[in-house]
Formats: structure tokens, C-alpha cells, sequence
């Protein structure tokens, strides 16, 4: 079993006392999610007015951003969102009690994210060699980083071109959008929290290195694979149709796989530097 240092002396832990510690590690971390949610419950404007429904509008900053380029560089074509034509609907009684609880759970876990991931640590660091604990120095707070440039990433960047044209798309002018409240959630969390898992890749890379898993030709040997496997879904979720999009999109999880590889060849060269 793993040791755990308390501190006077360390000492074995039972089965079951490795899954009372879980829990609580657990239960901490719930607590954190539902009083960022309860924070997040009482900031309704914020969450509605400005956090949900931002990227559908052409205020939003991104928006704008996009569009002062294009006005004033002619060789970017593409970019510059409008303001969407179109009718939330919601069918159910309790809906927007609901959805106010359920935009709060969304927002709460995302800002509780770093805390959680801090539990995780404190639970699995006592399992850990004090070489191992050197080596993963800061994961916590990378691993963070990571998690919330990938989601802002999404937000500011994905979910705009996404949102709009999905929206804005018509097969035939008989059939006018009105969406369901629940639908649009659902692809703008789509939008964000997969993101931010996807910019973990680095991380992931580091692990599966330390495990023996992954090398640093693998990746080299499988790059073209993987940059056609990036754009297609690229492609599929930002269904622009021109290239300034897909290679705005596309960069900078082009760059998190060359991070990737170049984490990957540290690691393995350290692994080969310790056997030697």
C-alpha cells in the first residue's frame, strides 16, 4: 500500500483508510464547487446577460475584435460576426429555475477546477517517491493554466464562429429558428469544457512519457496523421467553410502538439540520463 507522511513518522494505510481519505478529499472538493456555484447562483445578470449569451452577439469583444480587422486589413475575409436572428424557446415550467441552477453548477466547477485538481494531488502525493514529488512540482498550477486558456480559448474564439453560423443557418426560409434554451447550453458547454480538457494535451504527454507509453518518435512519426485528425475536427466544429477560420482555430493546437513533443523528449531524456 502507499505511505503517508504525517508528522512524526510515516506509516502504512489500510484499504480502507485510503478510501476514507478519498472521500474526504471528495467531499472537499464538492464543498468548493457548490459554494462557487452558490456565488454564481446570485450573479444572475452576469451569468445571463453577459457570460451565456455573449457569443452569439455582436458586441461580444471577440466579435468586434474580428470585425476592426477586417475592416481594416483587406487580406482577412471571413471573420467579422453579426448579430444573430433568432428566438430562445423553453417548453418546461421549471426551465429557466433550471437553467439558472443548472448555468451556476457549469460556472462553479469550472472556477473550482484548480481546487479540485489540488485535492487530487494532496491524495495521490503521499503514494509518491520524494524524487517523484521534485519532478511533478507545479502541476497543479500548469495544469490550471492549461485548463482555463483552453476554455477561455473556446469561449472567446470557437464558440463565436460556432454559435453564429449554426444559429444563422438556414436550409429553407419555411422553417424560422426558434431554439431550445437546453440546446443552446449544450453546444456552447460543448464549446468550452472539451476545449479546455483538449489543451491538456501537454500534460497528458508528460504523463504517458513518465509511463513508458508514449516517446518522442511516436509522436514525431505520427505528426501528419495527427495535424489531418486536428483539422478535420476542427472543421467540423467551426463549420465556416474558409481558411482564415480553420487556421485561426487550428494554430494554436498545432503549437500544444509541438509542446507536446518537445515535453516528450525531455522526459524520455532524463528517463535515459537516470539509467545510465
Amino acid at each position: 500500500m502507499a505511505k503517508i507522511t504525517d508528522s512524526n513518522d510515516k506509516k502504512e494505510m489500510g484499504f480502507f483508510e485510503h478510501i476514507e481519505s478519498l472521500r474526504w478529499h471528495i467531499m472537499r472538493a464538492a464543498i468548493a464547487v457548490v459554494l462557487c456555484s452558490f456565488i454564481a447562483f446570485l450573479q444572475k445578470e452576469f451569468i445571463f446577460d453577459y457570460l451565456l449569451f455573449g457569443p452569439s452577439r455582436a458586441d461580444f469583444p471577440t466579435n468586434k475584435l474580428f470585425c476592426w480587422l477586417e475592416q481594416n486589413y483587406s487580406f482577412i475575409r471571413g471573420l467579422c460576426i453579426q448579430d444573430a436572428h433568432f428566438t430562445f424557446i423553453n417548453t418546461d415550467i421549471m426551465g429557466q429555475f433550471m437553467l439558472h441552477i443548472q448555468m451556476s453548477l457549469y460556472v462553479g466547477a469550472i472556477v473550482a477546477f484548480p481546487y479540485i485538481l489540488w485535492e487530487l494531488w494532496r491524495f495521490v502525493k503521499p503514494a509518491l517517491h520524494e524524487r517523484e514529488i521534485r519532478n511533478t512540482q507545479g502541476i497543479v498550477f500548469v495544469t490550471s493554466i492549461l485548463f482555463t486558456i483552453g476554455c477561455a480559448f473556446g469561449y472567446f474564439i470557437i464558440a463565436p464562429f460556432s454559435l453564429n453560423f449554426l444559429i444563422q443557418y438556414q436550409a429553407t426560409s419555411i422553417v424560422q429558428n426558434m431554439i431550445d434554451i437546453n440546446s443552446y447550453i449544450g453546444l456552447l458547454i460543448t464549446m468550452t469544457i472539451p476545449v479546455g480538457i483538449l489543451f491538456e494535451l501537454p500534460m497528458l504527454v508528460y504523463l504517458l512519457t513518465k509511463l513508458g507509453i508514449v516517446t518522442p518518435s511516436l509522436m514525431k512519426n505520427g505528426r501528419k496523421i495527427a495535424y489531418v485528425i486536428i483539422l478535420v475536427v476542427v472543421a467540423v466544429i467551426t463549420p465556416q467553410g474558409d481558411l482564415t477560420s480553420l487556421l485561426l482555430i487550428s494554430a494554436p493546437i498545432f503549437l500544444l502538439y509541438e509542446l507536446s513533443i518537445g515535453i516528450s523528449a525531455r522526459v524520455h531524456k532524463q528517463q535515459v540520463l537516470e539509467e545510465l
